[in-house]
């Protein structure tokens, strides 16, 4: 028997009796991953130049408009239970997805290593003040070790670690937030008057900046949402996603703006954005310990949900041919984050996030074109996992979704400052054109086909999508292999 390199148990559509997370578990989750460290220098870099009101607005808006794009490409998810890389197959082709999705893995990994390097530089503050031991790779080790196991053990872990940490993480910053206010106030600053007079930045380019700090968790959500508890036979978009975009456009831009405003405060009041080095440098004790753990607990939320899944994910789709597990991805993520030194990208991280936020946002544009306006959300979900499927296109590559993001990406980076607003919409309109009047005469669409019939469709209409019946067997008697195939509308195996 040949393998099937489409196929892993990882990466195969999440039937409704695995979708685990509730509403307020996945309102959590966005919680610990909206902390994040890049947050807090974006909003001191803004405070510089503009009140406090309006940098809250700038990073509100930019994450709101993220959340209702997460909310979309989320429904990928909620209605077939797909992970990121598994429908990318549709855009991209069945080997031409492993471009875009691994290069979001290799993101993810590094941002893995950004978080971990932080985290751990935490540990090791508290861990020397306490013994006197000093080797924050050491802790970065440890650290990255628990992160990946705690991940491995599956979503509901996550789930489970998230209802934990992010009440925590609210308190505690909360908490920070009164302690830099009160900080400035002893230096005569009031922060809620004080109004920034450099022109090192704009409003505008803060709001962009923020819409880029998102955009590869925006189109790799499903990750997340295919564990998602969603209402089966629902038609009403609204109803059936209520557990996707709630927490998506409630968690998302009210804790991301938070945080920003804590970076802005705290520059302010200690003349310093990284939150670590400000609690070093305003606490001690058993106070320093405490919110140091914040930190930690921060890192470790956000790694686990917005970082080892996602990459794991990609790698595992790229490596289903080997049948790479799910376990053996989180590891590869951890050891290639590793590998890129993420306390060297440290210090250029507006580059890093500017440059993949333009790629990415191309991205964004071609999956929202691909799911709502091409195949109206119906996907011949079998054919993701048939070498010979419709999804094979040209030996394996999509090559409208290629030249769209090529195109789109391209221009999103020579345009930097405006990247989101560029790559998003131009990846819609160059997908959409070269698919209507090119790719879909060429490779019909059997969704498209169908006048957009419903057995394309999954929790819609009560479907829990097998692909169990697509094992090759034994070759026929002309000596061809052959592929059992699902009947769409009744998921009966069909032999060819």
């Amino acid at each position: 028997m040949r393998k099937n390199s489409l196929i892993s148990k990882d990466i195969i559509p999440t039937k409704g009796k695995n979708r685990v997370i509730s509403g307020w578990g996945f309102f959590n989750i966005w919680v610990g991953m909206a902390v994040i460290i890049a947050t807090f220098q974006i909003g001191a870099n803004g405070i510089e130049s503009m009140s406090l009101w309006q940098l809250a607005g700038a990073i509100l808006l930019a994450n709101l408009i993220i959340a209702i794009i997460g909310s979309l490409s989320g429904d990928i998810g909620i209605e077939h239970g797909l992970s990121f890389a598994a429908y990318m197959r549709a855009p991209f082709g069945t080997a031409g997805v492993h471009i875009p999705a691994i290069s979001r893995g290799i993101i993810a990994a590094i941002w893995f290593g950004i978080q971990t390097y932080l985290g751990a530089t935490a540990i090791n503050y508290i861990v020397n003040m306490l013994t006197g031991f000093d080797s924050w790779f050491v802790w970065y080790l440890v650290f990255a070790a628990v992160q990946i196991i705690n991940t491995a053990i599956g979503i509901k872990a996550v789930d489970r670690f998230a209802a934990i940490a992010a009440p925590a993480i609210i308190v505690i910053s909360v908490w920070i937030f009164i302690d830099m206010v009160g900080l400035a106030a002893d230096n005569g600053i009031n922060v809620f008057n004080y109004v920034g007079t450099t022109q090192s930045t704009t409003w505008f380019l803060v709001m962009v900046a923020n819409m880029g700090f998102w955009s590869a968790l925006a189109v790799d959500i499903p990750n997340i949402t295919r564990y998602v508890k969603a209402p089966m036979n629902e038609r009403n978009w609204f109803k059936r996603n209520k557990n996707n975009y709630l927490p998506h456009i409630i968690a998302l831009p009210l804790v991301q703006t938070f945080m920003g405003v804590i970076g802005a405060v705290s520059l302010l009041g200690a003349g310093l954005w990284n939150p670590i080095e400000v609690i070093q440098a305003t606490s001690s004790g058993w106070v320093l310990i405490i919110l140091l753990t914040m930190v930690v607990l921060a890192q470790w939320s956000t790694n686990s949900a917005a970082n080892l899944i996602p990459a794991s994910l990609t790698f595992v789709n790229a490596g289903a041919k080997f049948n790479l597990s799910y376990t053996s991805g989180i590891v590869i993520a951890g050891v290639v984050g590793t590998l890129f030194q993420p306390w060297s990208i440290l210090n250029q991280l507006f580059t890093f996030l500017g440059y993949y936020g333009a790629i990415l946002s191309a991205v964004a544009g071609i999956i929202i074109c691909d799911y709502y306006i091409i195949r109206k959300r119906r996907l011949a979900v079998q054919d993701l996992y048939d070498p010979k499927g419709q999804f094979r296109f040209d030996k394996g590559v999509n090559w409208a979704g290629m030249i769209a993001w090529i195109a789109a990406g391209g221009l999103a980076v020579y345009f930097i400052q405006y990247m989101y607003l560029v790559g998003f919409p131009l990846g819609i309109i160059f997908y959409y054109l070269l698919m209507k009047f090119w790719y879909l005469k060429k490779h019909p669409q059997k969704e498209v086909e169908s006048n957009y019939s419903d057995a394309y469709l999954g929790t819609t209409v009560g479907r829990d999508w097998e692909v169990e019946g697509l094992v090759e067997e034994q070759p026929n008697s002309k000596g061809d292999w052959e592929i059992d195939k699902l009947n769409p509308a009744t998921n009966d195996v069909v032999k060819p």
